[in-house]
């Protein structure tokens, strides 16, 4: 295809995967109006995240049967209807359990986009660019923290916290235009792909049971459940603890990503040399150094926000090197089920995702202490099943260098 194909295949897929992290990041400045608005705490408020991102994981699982029974576009036009309707309802809440509600269904529609995008991406690319890609996506991906939280914030001072959900609903509409209108599907789908539960569990298992699958993808989900915590719990700190405004917290939020979408641009140049399995060990060792260093200067406590944000900065980067390629390894033994394993994929990360942030929703968040101890614990979890697991992996696929190999 040619370089204008490829950009815009990319940038339509990006925007797919861009979607609920804008969903995530766009009300986060505006906790403490909702919360004042209704009533209620930021921390409470925080549970309409956690909601959200329950909603995710457990769509990620309904919909890759459906994108590989019946092709992609028709199980993704399903989910950004769902999506619209509930972004409405986010706009018209009237309580915190109906805003928590809503967002839960928001998240089961706007994952569909989530799936289908790393499925496509097994289908439009050749495998030996899947690395390459991912990478880009994260780019389009990484814009999300640096867009949406200083637009919600603008929006939330400027008018009212509930217009972010229109806004959210004019994006899904635009990504479903250009779905209909120019993104190929090149999937042809399998009427033989059963939808009854026994089937589809027995899917499900004979992709977890691949070693290469479940090191890379159980790996990378405790390493990308950093990133998770980071989202969840810097409202609260920064702006509870540090009594950040929304436009501060909005710039500051804006500034850390630059951490993850350089490294994952970064990540594009070393797979020019070095394969994906030969970055992974010792990008997750830096995160787990860093990640303790964090937690025991925090633990002394020697940091000001400027060293915390400096500490986030160097932690986001590692998981930005990090996604594109887990994600790459974990699919890559993939084809005629590419979509049942995106969204085995897409669930374990943000199954593990919701657990972390429930957790963090949970503490009464004095300090910044509970933040570097989860991102630390994610950090070491990740490393040990990495090093664990990959003993098991016999004739593994890698991406990067030369292309994918066996060997």
């Amino acid at each position: 295809m040619s370089n204008k194909q490829y950009f815009f295949l990319v940038l339509i897929l990006g925007s797919m995967t861009a979607l609920s992290p804008f969903s995530i990041d766009m009300y986060l400045p505006a906790f403490a109006q909702i919360a004042d608005g209704m009533h209620t705490t930021v921390e409470t408020v925080a549970l309409s995240l956690s909601s959200y991102f329950i909603g995710l994981a457990g769509g990620q699982l309904l919909y890759g049967p459906l994108l590989d029974k019946f092709g992609r576009k028709k199980p993704l036009y399903v989910g950004l209807c769902i999506y619209l309707l509930a972004s409405f309802g986010c706009f018209a809440a009237q309580s915190i359990d109906m805003l928590i509600i809503a967002r839960f269904v928001q998240a089961i529609g706007g994952c569909a986009a989530g799936v289908a995008s790393i499925a496509m991406v097994r289908d439009l690319f050749p495998i030996n660019q899947n690395a390459k890609v991912f990478a880009l996506l994260m780019l389009v991906l990484g814009t999300s923290p640096m867009i949406a939280p200083t637009v919600g914030g603008f929006v939330a001072d400027a008018m009212n916290w509930r217009v972010i959900f229109l806004i959210l609903a004019s994006i899904a509409a635009a990504i479903f235009l250009a779905v209909i209108f120019f993104l190929p599907d090149r999937y042809q789908p399998d009427p033989t792909i059963s939808l009854k539960p026994v089937p589809i569990l027995t899917g499900f298992w004979v992709v977890l049971s691949t070693p290469q699958f479940y090191t890379y993808a159980i790996s990378g989900a405790m390493s990308f459940a950093g990133l998770f915590v980071y989202v969840a719990g810097a409202p609260v700190v920064f702006m509870k603890i540090y009594h950040m405004d929304a436009k501060a917290f909005g710039l500051m939020f804006a500034g850390l990503s630059v951490g993850f979408i350089g490294a994952s641009q970064l990540n594009s140049l070393m797979l020019k040399r070095f394969r994906s399995e030969q970055i992974v060990p010792k990008a997750l060792v830096i995160q787990l150094i860093s990640g303790a260093l964090f937690l025991f200067a925090s633990w002394q406590n020697w940091l000001g926000v400027p060293e915390i944000i400096g500490m986030i900065f160097i932690q986001l980067s590692c998981i930005g090197i990090l996604a594109p390629n887990m994600s790459a390894l974990s699919i890559a033994p993939f084809e005629r089920n590419a979509g049942t394993a995106s969204s085995l994929l897409g669930a374990l990360q943000l199954g593990i995702g919701a657990g972390a942030t429930m957790g963090m929703s949970a503490i009464n968040v004095t300090n910044i202490i509970p933040l570097s101890a989860v991102m630390c614990g994610a950090g070491l979890l990740s490393c040990t099943i990495y090093f664990i697991s990959r003993r098991r992996i016999k004739t593994p696929l890698v991406t990067g260098g030369s292309g994918i190999v066996a060997h």
